[in-house]
């Protein structure tokens, strides 16, 4: 696993033929911008296929987001291939910075406080994170 301190230009970007990637309808996507490059980030992996950078957010000492690098919504990374290769990925990741223990989780829908329609799983760590809601 490659391990990355700073961002580095981005490998095209690739997927197989049963992933159905989608196009962000709307306005543009933030995490396209990050996998592009054109939007800053602290990148802490990444290979021809995931991108894992920290959350902006800090509700929690160590909040990293894990994202495949072709657009596509929640409920299709959770139905394509690519979500093993994600997920395996973010729990390397989370286990590497979170060596006391991390959670991984993945909202769906605004009940749930999904607020980025590009599929992505959280990793958290840092601290002791308490029951579930």
């Amino acid at each position: 696993m490659q391990i990355l301190n700073q961002p580095k230009e981005l490998n095209q970007i690739t997927t197989n033929q049963e992933d159905k990637p989608t196009k962000s309808v709307g306005k543009p996507c933030v995490f396209c911008s990050i996998v592009t490059g054109t939007e800053p980030s602290i990148v802490v992996y990444q290979d021809d296929d995931v991108l894992v950078f920290r959350n902006r957010l800090r509700w929690v000492p160590i909040m990293l987001l894990a994202i495949p690098k072709v657009h596509m919504t929640q409920d299709q990374l959770w139905s394509s291939t690519i979500v093993s290769k994600v997920a395996s990925v973010a729990a390397r990741v989370g286990r590497q910075e979170c060596p006391k223990g991390y959670r991984l989780l993945s909202n769906f829908g605004g009940d749930a406080m999904q607020s980025v329609e590009h599929g992505h799983i959280h990793i958290l760590g840092g601290i002791h994170l308490g029951p579930y809601a």
